[in-house]
């Protein structure tokens, strides 16, 4: 009986080794795997260009939300200052070999943003205090207040008091976008807006935002609304606004973190690339990525509170216009993230179709169904769709229907697809054929590189600008039905209609 029951023991224990062992041997092997795959990730991430010192050196006169900045002056005053470091710690620091004449960090070169007049970089203002209304431009990630001075110069002669703000983080270096953080933008939206304000006082301020700058002007009439001490804006008008993102996104702050670690600074960068765009950064930093999925949840969270509250209602009017199809946002986010949560009338969302002339020769990988937003149960808000009046013609017309309305109006744009465009693209929405830097009028005054017209052919690998940057579409052949659209949106509001 004893001996029985040490044998049952000795299999007991020769089980629990092999178990111990075995897992053991799992966990060895899974965590090589583990060092393994993180190491050829960090490998392959860490391989990119080497880095310049456009990405490497850090301007200390940035603004951020604890600069301790209280007025719109002083903000633009610190923004001189801040330009004045940018030019000594980095364009008169670049190493000789490093400058070339498509060099934006090389001074005199083609893009060389001080060779236009204005620099476009920097924040500026049209107009004064005599002014109807006012209206505040804020661009996108990585971009400059260029991408809305057309905007600028339409509200101007409409007899708007105008202000361009140059979010912090931009128009210098990309390295800035390794430190600006949401709050750091969102600080200077309230100081634009109060700036707005002190000139104009009761009349009416508009917000035009574009990709990251949508999502400001939405972060910050959340804020209005919760706040009484901020002005509260007459309405919103959107391009490609930023509302939602991969949640991805939300990891990419490990990489940054992998990299300081181990002492690899490529890994606080997504992208490396050559800097030739004067105003727009084609490098980008991780951090810019995290910061951009924060200001999604500041956007989501303020949603959540409104809705609790019950105030939903006190959202400003939105007038947004998106790309069927966009790499950078997620598209529906704008729908579902944003319209389908606003009650009432008075906003009004507008999307971009692919070109159908494509799709109905199978050349579109992903064809678009925008048919659900113009169909079934009417929606608060309005809704239009620019496309093909069909599949076999390139002329495009506008399916739309009304804010809780189910007719379906189809009016003709009397503008028509370019023979060689299959789609938008998330860049394309805020600028004009003709733009001098991203159209594609090879005629427009520009006094140096032009990007909309840049078609190169040859060998792949051969140049160091990927190809990617070449194919995707730089300007909007719907931009003026985008002017009038906003111009009456304005207009009516600034009359006082609903």
């Amino acid at each position: 009986m004893t001996s029985g029951k040490g044998e049952v023991a000795r299999v007991k224990r020769r089980l629990w080794r092999y178990l111990l062992l075995s897992s053991y041997a799992i966990v060895l092997f899974a965590s090589g795997a583990l060092v393994a795959v993180v190491g050829a990730g960090i490998f392959y991430v860490n391989s990119k260009p080497d880095l310049s010192i456009w990405h490497t050196d850090r301007l200390d006169g940035e603004f951020t939300a604890r600069s301790g900045i209280t007025t719109f002056r002083e903000y633009l005053e610190l923004e001189q200052a801040l330009f004045a470091e940018l030019k000594t710690e980095i364009y008169d620091a670049v190493p000789p070999q490093e400058r070339s004449s498509y060099n934006r960090y090389t001074a005199g070169s083609k893009s060389d943003p001080e060779i236009w007049t204005p620099n476009w970089n920097h924040s500026y203002e049209y107009g004064d205090g005599a002014a109807a209304f006012g209206v505040l431009l804020l661009h996108g990630y990585s971009d400059s207040p260029y991408s809305l001075r057309s905007y600028g110069a339409m509200m101007r002669d409409a007899g708007a008091y105008v202000v361009g703000l140059r979010i912090p983080g931009h128009g210098t270096a990309p390295s800035a976008l390794k430190y600006t953080t949401a709050d750091d933008m969102t600080a200077a939206v309230r100081l634009a807006m109060k700036h707005m304000k002190s000139v104009l006082g009761d009349r009416p301020v508009f917000i035009i935002g574009y990709s990251n700058g949508g999502a400001l002007a939405v972060n910050y009439d959340i804020e209005a609304v919760e706040d009484a001490t901020l002005p509260v804006p007459a309405g919103l008008v959107l391009m490609s606004p930023e509302i939602g993102l991969s949640p991805a996104a939300a990891y990419a702050s490990w990489q940054a973190m992998a990299g300081e670690l181990l002492g690899l600074a490529n890994l606080a960068w997504t992208a490396v690339l050559p800097e030739f765009d004067p105003y727009k950064y084609n490098s980008f930093a991780v951090n810019a990525g995290v910061q951009a999925y924060a200001m999604t949840q500041k956007v989501r969270d303020g949603f959540d509170r409104l809705a609790k509250a019950g105030r939903l209602g006190e959202v400003a009017p939105i007038l947004a216009f998106q790309s069927a199809v966009d790499s950078t946002v997620l598209a529906n986010a704008v729908v579902t993230g944003l319209f389908e949560r606003l009650p009432g009338a008075g906003h009004e969302l507008v999307l971009f179709d692919v070109n159908r002339y494509y799709e109905a020769q199978g050349l579109i990988a992903k064809p678009i169904n925008l048919e659900r937003l113009i169909s079934g149960p009417p929606k608060a808000y309005s809704v239009g769709v620019v496309t093909n009046r069909d599949s076999s013609v390139f002329d495009a017309v506008l399916r739309s229907r009304a804010a809780g309305e189910e007719a379906v109006a189809t009016t003709e744009l009397g503008v028509s697809w370019p023979d060689d465009v299959y789609s938008l693209s998330h860049i394309a929405l805020p600028f004009a054929p003709d733009d001098p830097l991203y159209g594609d009028d090879p005629h427009a005054e520009n006094p140096g590189i032009r990007l909309g017209t840049l078609a190169l052919h040859g060998e792949n690998g051969a140049l160091s600008i990927p190809p990617t940057m070449m194919t995707r579409q730089r300007w909007n052949p719907f931009h003026d039905f985008m002017v009038a659209r906003i111009a009456t949106f304005v207009a009516g509001r600034v009359a006082g209609q609903p």
